[in-house]
């Protein structure tokens, strides 16, 4: 992002509060290579015209042809279902893209939604998306997007039960205080500042509370509220994944499981495999996993903090709907994950993509905005996105991207280790290809290479 790429997205949402209530509020920008305003507009700044054709006529009146970048805080969809920024983009030339949110109408991948189509679109920051749904309530709050429509989920929230349980330990922080601060690090610090105790300290409180926050939601969880439950091929999906990653049967290598759940899904695909150790924060999803698989190892542990498990030892290391947790570390468990698995040995991880519509039996596809009920389209692929950057920085090789009707699995392999990977430049853009395993998902043209497969199964 450009230095002031803040100060634009505040700009385009401050003149999106002028539009009239009565409708969507939406306020874009264009902004020159120099960081200079081009020209603006807001839904209804003219009467029943739409930003876009007040943005379109005074491009024409300047004469202008291309801008460097464009700040819109809704990517909205016209009448006709057709996306406004796409038009636009036939018109001119934009270097750059930021956008805030989906259009609340939009719940499914279209094929020219430039957001998905285009690739390298950036995105507001979530405390600026929360200001966007805030400005549009009204209309989020009925989209078929909003969570409210599952129970478990709309009633069950890491971040309320952190609150709380840090609350009984002493240390009361509100619920925007744990959404400021979503990652274990930034919060053991912030009870630090507020309370003037040794971060140790603080660090256990915050590990407490997590281990016991994803113990209550997880650890007797089934999927009768689960996207899965819209697709009873999901095992299949996996082990296709994997068959494309290695070509040693599951019951002969020795695999690493993090983050178990309630132990379901471990029991599912692990069942015939003697060599496998378990590893979660949640006391009673591993308990259950040992009465399921007897012969299993488990581990009471993080997935940013494996310093119990010894490096170079694992074949394959699983761990599914994890990565996009909240307050998960992407880059310490990218790190742990290559430190204990074997030169050459495989990472499957997943994003999950969708929630259960409970009362239609179908998938919202995306991931919450957090400390909001919206599902956001777009954030599984951003999420999956910035999970291979990670895994690239972390070592990995060979990452490729394979995006299914409710998860998204990035597979990679170990690099030999020339030197420690910490060092490593990070990446400016997503690396590595795409497969798909079902269709109707986000093409990621421009970041990936897609195929597509056969009824939805890799072959």
């Amino acid at each position: 992002m450009s230095p002031n790429s803040t100060y634009w997205m505040n700009y385009v949402i401050g003149i999106a509060q002028r539009a009239p209530q009565t409708g969507r509020r939406v306020g874009v920008a264009l902004v020159s290579e120099q960081d200079e305003l081009i020209c603006s507009a807001f839904e209804g700044e003219v009467r029943g015209a739409s930003w876009y054709r007040t943005l379109r006529s005074r491009i024409k009146e300047l004469g202008t042809s291309s801008a460097h970048s464009a700040y819109l805080t809704i990517n909205t969809l016209s009448a006709d279902k057709s996306f406004e920024l796409a038009e636009l983009l036939k018109e001119m030339r934009i270097d750059r893209i930021y956008i805030g949110l989906p259009d609340p109408a939009l719940t499914s991948y279209l094929d020219d939604d430039p957001v998905t189509a285009r690739g390298h679109v950036h995105r507001f920051p979530d405390d600026l998306q929360r200001e966007i749904l805030e400005q549009n309530q009204d209309f989020y709050a009925v989209s078929e997007q909003n969570i409210e429509c599952n129970p478990h989920y709309s009633t069950h929230r890491i971040s309320e039960t952190v609150s709380s349980r840090l609350k009984s330990k002493g240390f009361a922080l509100s619920r925007s205080d744990v959404n400021a601060n979503r990652g274990r690090l930034a919060l053991a610090s912030l009870i630090c500042q507020r309370y003037g105790i040794e971060y140790k300290e603080a660090d256990r409180a915050v590990n407490d509370a997590l281990s016991e926050a994803f113990d209550a939601k997880y650890g007797t969880y089934d999927y009768a509220y689960d996207a899965r439950a819209a697709n009873l091929r999901w095992a299949d999906d996996f082990m296709s994944v994997y068959r494309r990653s290695s070509t040693r049967s599951l019951s002969t290598v020795n695999i690493l499981n993090v983050g178990v759940g309630a132990g379901y899904e471990a029991a599912a695909l692990f069942s015939d495999c003697p060599q496998i150790t378990f590893v979660d924060v949640a006391e009673r999803g591993l308990a259950n996993i040992s009465g399921l698989i007897p012969s299993s190892r488990t581990v009471i542990s993080s997935a940013e903090d494996l310093s119990a498990l010894p490096e170079n030892s694992y074949d394959l290391y699983v761990s599914l709907r994890t990565y996009n947790s909240s307050f998960f570390d992407t880059s310490a468990a990218a790190s742990e994950a290559h430190r204990v698995l074997k030169p050459g040995a495989v990472i499957i991880v997943s994003v999950a993509n969708g929630f259960l519509y409970t009362q239609r039996g179908c998938v919202v596809p995306g991931l919450l905005i957090p400390g909001t009920d919206f599902v956001d389209l777009y954030r599984g692929m951003d999420t999956a996105n910035l999970i291979g950057q990670e895994l690239d920085c972390a070592g990995f090789k060979d990452i490729r991207m394979f995006p299914t009707s409710t998860e998204i699995y990035l597979s990679a392999v170990v690099a030999k280790r020339l030197h420690r990977p910490s060092i490593r430049p990070r990446p400016q853009r997503p690396i590595g290809s795409a497969e798909r395993l079902n269709h109707r998902q986000p093409s990621a043209t421009g970041l990936f290479r897609v195929t597509s497969v056969k009824e939805g199964l890799l072959q």
